[in-house]
This record gives structure tokens, C-alpha cells and sequence, in this order.
């Protein structure tokens, strides 16, 4: 008897062929093994919203392997992962293969499992169900619904607002949120406050701090005090007053443990602690769950880590304790075990938090066995489950409240500190938060010194600080998850891919951790709030979120889902045919004032032109995407590039004229700094001849001299002749950065500054170990990489974007796939990098992971099919999710 297994991934096949034994022959799918095609028509919604699908080459060969199998077996296993995106590639396996006929009346049966042990395969084997059809139903809602949003709203944008590159259900309002907070930072005004404190000393002799809380017998507020002059009449009464002790009061408080993981606290655990960003910490969480090499065993070391579900199951809670018994003592151990339930909204708890699947494996002892990344997100897990089942903290706070008298003028001052009397669960781990919170587990004041009450005190010294209310901070990687989770927008599976997909659109960058709105992000989104309120709107979105967890719960049929929402997005796209150009841009001058017209230093109004004091300055869409003109064009040429550090810059910068910078001694022309569409440059001479050279990033015109001007426009640099060669090695930037050129051959150098100082001796090592990595030489070679891309989905090593004797292309282990004619090698993504190299290794026979949906049309061997068979019903309803190599959501 044999039976055929089907999981998602090759390691975990590998494993899983283990535990099961001669029996069975577990073989991968690699993912989904179809999707719908990247172009119109693919989700039809006067056909009852029919589905076409899409199976590319490599998958072809997945599906002709498990078809083959499947002939000389007795039965079909579906294993793939737990989760309503796991479910969706069980069903279109089957659906393939039924259409296939290979089936054949066999017994087909789905089965899931929580992590990757030997127990919990063979305990998952022992309960077998069918397909669950409301969470498949779930899925081709959602994906349906993507589909439609992203092909019908995203060409909208390309003809009404060029540059912008797609919008997305949930891509959108992610996008909203960092734009809406990079608005209240705009429109923040600062307040001034003063903070008074005295330090006093007790008749024993120790000092301690005691701040003002209230004056003239009324409460002072946080930044009540508002100016000088009242903080300073306060400090003269604190001067000369008189100190006593009104009462001490000590009172004992428990801290209790957070539960265990879930996705996004442990994105916004990892981010905090580790610096990992959301994407980085799935993709080594990935593996931490498929398995790692212990002592020549395949093992998976925690349990499955896409879920909002925050308890853990009675066996690991009795390990937990066991463990926290051996490994910290009895005492740290409460009476009773802890339980938990989320507080997020529209959460699923079908699963699991995110757990260790033994606590006996401490992260010391298998330090050897991990990499350090993976050692660290473990360690961060392991901690964090065990201490969800410790004793709470025991803290003892005394608050002490100060009277001080100056001739009757009376005043209020506290003193509070704490102390922990037992750590509990603070032993093993400690919370830490985001944008500079206090952290939970910090002594708030430190520990007081003796203080009696009804004794006087000396006054030693009184501050008087003054301060600025600052404006919120922009969003974090996790931060913005944690509140996209608060809102309920998105789903655990989809965050990460959410993000990297704002990044990779340029709507977004990352600066100091912060994710900071590009120009072209910003007039997205204020082109959607303007034109699609509705779809950008936070309570909307989640209220779609909850629609479909109501499908997957068997309580909403999923196409009258889809009907409600074509029937108003549909005559909202057919509205926009009429909209003028002209009107998006006045909307958008409105909306983006502040980053359109930014306040000018002298009072001048923003929106007139300072070159010709006459016309109006407004948005202008070009090719490239948006600037800022002026109105008596062709007569007045002024532009300003649009940019999310602002206009302001530019122009307080002196850039709306040319500013002289002195003269070239060889050429006699005169070297000028200015600011065109594409950002400011220096320019030698006048006319279409003049050179010209882009400031590097990182350089502001402010910081522009006669030196660094003649430097850059003399560029390239000639450093000296190579000593074996006898020919010029020379230094410049170009269109992948600074770099080094020696005999038609090219090397990276680590920044702008090296390309001028760079030395003979240090050119000479830099291409020597360009030369070692590229294989020895030009000859058979490989080039070096332009940019590294990321791991690929798959594993088996990274994506890199390489320059060929052919042009540029993206390499993959052994597959090469040639970048289409036009494409700028800096800007490929990896969702690019991944369908390219799909294409090409289907093409050759070669084997690869399912490319994103956006650039399947280019894969090999596709093959369309319709979305009629279906399953039969069953019970359990894990939650949603996608995985890194997965189609995401979004």
C-alpha cells in the first residue's frame, strides 16, 4: 500500500518522507501551482465572476510528477499548510488533477499539522479530513476581489496620474496610513512647556527628586505650564519655600507575562530587538518551522508561525511549566496555568501562537546547529513562550507626596519609585516597544531612599526645563503593523508582502527605521482619498476583512460578497473616464499643499512663481510622473522636482536661479548649481553642450562649493596606471553608483567620497577581489553582482541583478534570465527577478517556485482552466495566510 503526499516545500517533503515511512512518497508543490494570469480578463464578472487559471511550466512539471505518482498508488494526501491560503493549494492541486482524470475514484483526504515533529505528522495522519470548502471559498474571494481592484484601479492611475505604478484593497490603505501620519507631522505645531522638580534631601542625608504637581491648591496638567514667565514666578516660590512630607504610601503591584507570539507581535518583537525587518523575520521563521539539521535529524523547531491566535495547546503549556520548574525553580512557577485570547480585531484563533515545538531544546543547546540570525529569532521565541506561563512580576512602588510653603504660596510635589521584589517572568524575557515608549518592564523612577511621613526635608536645588511637544512619529515597519492589525486590515500572511510592496512601488523608503512616504506614494494616496474615498477608507476595508472570515465561517456565500462590492467599485472606475486631468491636479494641489507649495521664508505667497512673479505654480504630470511648473510656460521654464523632503529645500536653497559657484580654470566656463526636474546638478557653461553632473545621494545643495562643484563635473578621475597592465584606472559614478573602470572592466566602490580619494594601492586590491569573486578573470567568469535581490522564495541561495557581456540580467544558482530591453537593473523587484526566472527555467526544463501572479504571462507552458469542480464540505477553519513563496494576498 502507498500513498501520496503532497506538501508546499522540498525541505519539508524531505523531512515528512521520514517520519512516515516506506508507505507513502511525499512530493512538493512548491506553492500554488496555478494562479490567475497577470492581464484583463482573468476574474469575469458578468459570467457569475468565473476564474481563469493559469499553470506555468515548472508547475506543469510539479503536477505531471505527483499525476505520475498518483498511477501506481492507492490514495492522495493533501498535507500543505494550515491556513486558509494552504487549503486554496490543496483544492487546485485537486481541482488539476480531476480535470487530469488520474484521480480515478482513489480516496483523497487533507491533513494538517501545527509543526513539523514526528508526533505531530503521525497524530495529524491519524485524523484525515476533506477539503475545507468555506475556507476555499474564503480564498478565491479574496484573490478575486485583489484582482479586481488592482486591474481596473491601477490603469486608472496610469492615465490620470503618470509614474504611479499599482494600487491595491489592502496595498492602499497601508499606504494611507504612513502618508496620513507624514500629514499630521506637516501640520504639528510645536508647543513650548517647562517641567520644574526639586532635589531634596531627607534628615538621614539622602537626596531624591521630587517633581511639581500642583500650585495654588489646583492639579497642574502635563505641559501646563507654558512659558518663562510662569515657570519662572514658580521657581522663585520653590526657592523660597519651606519642605514637608505629606504622606508615603508603598504599594505592592503584579506585572503579568504578554502571551506568546503571534505573526505581527513577533514582527514588531523581532523589529524592536533584533532590527529584523517584517519580511527578514518571516523568511528565518520559515526555515526555524521546516526544519533544521539537529544531530543528523531534520527537526522543526517551532510551531507554525502565520497566526493571530495567542494560546498554546494544553501538552506545550504542561512543558512550559515543566521546563520553567527545571530550568528557573518552583517558585517562578504560578499555581495555575495561564490562558489567553486576542484583543484584535476580527482575529482567527484556529491556530496556535507561534511557540517552540519542545522547550527542552534551551537556545544554548542548539546555538550550534543555527546560523545567528536563526539563533536570535528563536532565542526571542523560546523566551517569550516560556515566560507566558511564569509568575508575575512582583514591583513594589511608593509614591510620595510633598508639601512645600513659601509665605502661604503652596505647592504640591511627588516622588514616585519602584522597586522589584521578585522578577517572575521578567528572568526570561523582557518587553520592549516601539517610537521610544517606555518600556513595560523598566522601574519607573528607581529606587527612593528612607522618606517618613510628617518630616522636613531640605531643599538642595530646583530645575527648571524647558521643552517642545514634539509631532508623533512616523510609523515603523512594526508599528504600522501593530496598528493595521488594531484596525483589522489585512491578515497575518499578508503584512510583510503588504510592505515589501510599498517599498518596492518607491511609495515608500526606509530611513533610521521609519518608513518615510515617497512624492509618488503621497499623490497616490491623495489621488484615491480624492477620486475613491470609499476604498481607502480604514473601517471599510475592514469591514471587507470581516465579510471574508464570515465565508470562511460558512456564514456568507462568497460571490454575493463579490456582487456587493463590483456593483459600486465598477460605477466608480466608469465615473473617472470623465474626469479631466485638470481636475486631478487641482485636487491635488489642495490635498498636497503643504508638500506642493511649502511656506516660504520671506512671507511670499507659495503658489506664485519667484523666476517670473507672475504665473502659478501647480502640479504638472509628465512622463516620469509629477512636478511642479510654472503656468507661463513656454516663457518661464521653471520646474521643481516634487519630493518628499519638499519643496522648501529647493527653493530656499537659491535654486530657482542658477547659483554661480566660480570658474573652471582649464575651460574658463563658469560652473553654476540649478535644479531641474530630476533634482539639482552642476552644470559647466550654457547650451545643450554644457556638461553637466547629478549631485550624488546624500549630498545637499547646501553644502555645495567651488571644490566639491569642480570635483564632481571633472569626473571620472584618473587614480593612476595599473602596475602589471600599465593602463589608467579611473574612478566615477554612474547609473549603479561609484565605481572603479580598468581596461574595459568595472568595480563597486563602497560610497561617493571613495570615487575622490581612493588611492593607486587601494583601486589595484578593490579589483584584484572583484576579479577573485567573478571567478579569475573575464574569461568564464561570472560578473559581480550589481544589487542582491534577497533570498529567493525557494531557498538554494540569493537573486542578483548581474551586468553580462549581453546586457543585464538576474541569476539564481544556475539560472540566468536575461532583464527585458529598457529595464533599469537598479530598479527590478524581486517578484520581477522571481517571474523571470520562472519563465526562463521553464523554458529549459529547469525548476523553480511559482512567479507572482503580475508577471506570469511571461512563464512557459500555460495552461488555462475554469474554476467548476469543488470539494466536498468539512469542519475546521484555520485562519488565513500566505508564505513568503507564496502568491501573496496582496
Amino acid at each position: 500500500m502507498m500513498n501520496v503526499v503532497v506538501v508546499e516545500s522540498p525541505a519539508k517533503a524531505k523531512t515528512i518522507n521520514k517520519y512516515l515511512g516506506p508507505g507513502y512518497k511525499v512530493l512538493a508543490s512548491f506553492g500554488h501551482v496555478r494562479d490567475l494570469p497577470a492581464k484583463d480578463g482573468s476574474v469575469l464578472p458578468d459570467q457569475d465572476f468565473e476564474m481563469l487559471w493559469e499553470v506555468d511550466g515548472a508547475s506543469q512539471k510539479r503536477i505531471k510528477d505527483i499525476a505520475d505518482a498518483l498511477k501506481t498508488s492507492d490514495g492522495l494526501i493533501l498535507a500543505t499548510d494550515p491556513d486558509r491560503e494552504g487549503e486554496a493549494i490543496s483544492w487546485h492541486v485537486l481541482d488539476v488533477l480531476n480535470k487530469k482524470r488520474v484521480i480515478n475514484g482513489k480516496p483523497v483526504k487533507r491533513v494538517v499539522f501545527n509543526a513539523i515533529t514526528k508526533k505531530a505528522v503521525l497524530d495529524a495522519m491519524a485524523e484525515p479530513r476533506d477539503i475545507d470548502v468555506p475556507l476555499v471559498d474564503a480564498y478565491l474571494a479574496r484573490r478575486a476581489l485583489d484582482y479586481l481592484v488592482g486591474f481596473n484601479l491601477s490603469p486608472v492611475l496610469w492615465r490620470k496620474l503618470p509614474g504611479a505604478r499599482s494600487a491595491g484593497r489592502v496595498q492602499s490603505v497601508a499606504l494611507r496610513l504612513v502618508c496620513d501620519r507624514e500629514s499630521e507631522i506637516e501640520r504639528f505645531i510645536s508647543e513650548e512647556y517647562w517641567n520644574l522638580s526639586a532635589i531634596l534631601k531627607t534628615p538621614r542625608g539622602d537626596e531624591f527628586e521630587a517633581r511639581l504637581v500642583s500650585a495654588d491648591g489646583k492639579r497642574l496638567q502635563p505641559r501646563a505650564i507654558g512659558n518663562g514667565e510662569e515657570a519662572g514666578k514658580l521657581k522663585a516660590l520653590l526657592e523660597g519655600a519651606s519642605y514637608v512630607v505629606d504622606t508615603v504610601e508603598a504599594k505592592p503591584v503584579k506585572r503579568n507575562p504578554s502571551p506568546p507570539f503571534t505573526t505581527s507581535t513577533l514582527q514588531q518583537a523581532a523589529s524592536s530587538k533584533l532590527g529584523f525587518s517584517a519580511s527578514r523575520t518571516m523568511q528565518v521563521a520559515q526555515k526555524l518551522y521546516e526544519g533544521v539539521d539537529i544531530g543528523g535529524e531534520t527537526v522543526g523547531l517551532i510551531t507554525y508561525m502565520r497566526t493571530d491566535g495567542v494560546q498554546m495547546a494544553p501538552e506545550a503549556i504542561d512543558a512550559a511549566r515543566h521546563a520553567i520548574a527545571n530550568q528557573f525553580g518552583d517558585r517562578y512557577l504560578p499555581e495555575k496555568a495561564r490562558f489567553y485570547s486576542t484583543k484584535a480585531k476580527n482575529a482567527q484563533e484556529a491556530h496556535e501562537a507561534i511557540r517552540p515545538t519542545d522547550f527542552d531544546r534551551v537556545p544554548d543547546r542548539i546555538r550550534k546547529f543555527l546560523d545567528d540570525d536563526q539563533l536570535r529569532l528563536y532565542d526571542l521565541i523560546w523566551k517569550r513562550g516560556i515566560a507566558s506561563q511564569m509568575a508575575s512580576a512582583e514591583i513594589e512602588r511608593t509614591t510620595v507626596e510633598i508639601l512645600a510653603d513659601n509665605a502661604g504660596n503652596k505647592a504640591g510635589l511627588r516622588a514616585v519609585g519602584s522597586v522589584i521584589r521578585f522578577d517572575g517572568f521578567i528572568a526570561a524575557y523582557t518587553d520592549q516597544k516601539e517610537d521610544g515608549e517606555q518600556s513595560d518592564d523598566s522601574e519607573e523612577g528607581g529606587r527612593l531612599p528612607e522618606i517618613n511621613a510628617r518630616e522636613n526635608l531640605a531643599k538642595q536645588k530646583i530645575n527648571s526645563t524647558q521643552h517642545f511637544t514634539e509631532p508623533p512619529p512616523r510609523y515603523s515597519e512594526a508599528s504600522l503593523i501593530k496598528k493595521m492589525e488594531e484596525l483589522g486590515i489585512g491578515r497575518p500572511s499578508t503584512y510583510a508582502a503588504t510592505l515589501a510592496t510599498l517599498r518596492d512601488r518607491d511609495y515608500v523608503t526606509i530611513d533610521k527605521r521609519k518608513l518615510v512616504p515617497q512624492a509618488k506614494g503621497r499623490l497616490v494616496t491623495a489621488f484615491l482619498e480624492s477620486f475613491f474615498t470609499k476604498y481607502v477608507e480604514y473601517d471599510f476595508t475592514a469591514d471587507l476583512e470581516e465579510k471574508l472570515d464570515r465565508i470562511s465561517a460558512g456564514e456568507l456565500n462568497w460571490k454575493d460578497v463579490l456582487r456587493d462590492f463590483w456593483r459600486d467599485f465598477f460605477a466608480q472606475i466608469e465615473d473617472t473616464k470623465e474626469l479631466r486631468v485638470t481636475n486631478v491636479l487641482d485636487a491635488l494641489n489642495d490635498a498636497l499643499a503643504p508638500l506642493v507649495f511649502p511656506k516660504r521664508e520671506d512671507g511670499s505667497d507659495p503658489r506664485i512663481c519667484q523666476v517670473c512673479g507672475t504665473g502659478n505654480l501647480s502640479l504638472k504630470l509628465g512622463k516620469y510622473g509629477a512636478f511642479v511648473g510654472c503656468s507661463n510656460y513656454p516663457e518661464c521654464n521653471y520646474t521643481r522636482q516634487l519630493s518628499s523632503e519638499g519643496g522648501a529645500e529647493a527653493e530656499s536653497n537659491g535654486l530657482n536661479e542658477p547659483k554661480a559657484l566660480g570658474t573652471d580654470p582649464v575651460t574658463g566656463e563658469e560652473l553654476t548649481l540649478r535644479s531641474g526636474r530630476f533634482g539639482p546638478y552642476i552644470q559647466r557653461g550654457d547650451g545643450k553642450d554644457a556638461k553637466r553632473a547629478s549631485l550624488p545621494r546624500g549630498w545637499k545643495p547646501e553644502d555645495i562649493d567651488y571644490e566639491k562643484a569642480m570635483a564632481l563635473i571633472s569626473l571620472p578621475r584618473d587614480i593612476g596606471k595599473h602596475p602589471e597592465t600599465g593602463k589608467m584606472i579611473s574612478s566615477g559614478i554612474g547609473r549603479y553608483g561609484p565605481f572603479l573602470l580598468h581596461d574595459g572592466s568595472y568595480a563597486n566602490l563602497e560610497s561617493v567620497e571613495d570615487v575622490f580619494t581612493v588611492g593607486l594601492n587601494r583601486a589595484v586590491t578593490v579589483l584584484a577581489e572583484k576579479q577573485s569573486k567573478a571567478g579569475g578573470g573575464a574569461r568564464g567568469g561570472t560578473p559581480a553582482a550589481l544589487k542582491d535581490l534577497g533570498a529567493h522564495p525557494d531557498g538554494g541561495g540569493s537573486i542578483t541583478v548581474r551586468d553580462g557581456k549581453y546586457g543585464p540580467y538576474v541569476n539564481w544558482g544556475k539560472v540566468n534570465a536575461t532583464l527585458p530591453k529598457g529595464t533599469d537593473p537598479q530598479a527590478i523587484t524581486v517578484e520581477e527577478a522571481v517571474a523571470l526566472i520562472a519563465a526562463k527555467a521553464g523554458k529549459s526544463g529547469g525548476t523553480t517556485k511559482k512567479a507572482p501572479a503580475k508577471a506570469k504571462a511571461a512563464a512557459a507552458g500555460a495552461k488555462a482552466t475554469k474554476t467548476t469542480a469543488k470539494p466536498k464540505a468539512a469542519a475546521k477553519k484555520p485562519a488565513a495566510k500566505t508564505a513568503a513563496k507564496k502568491k501573496s494576498a496582496e
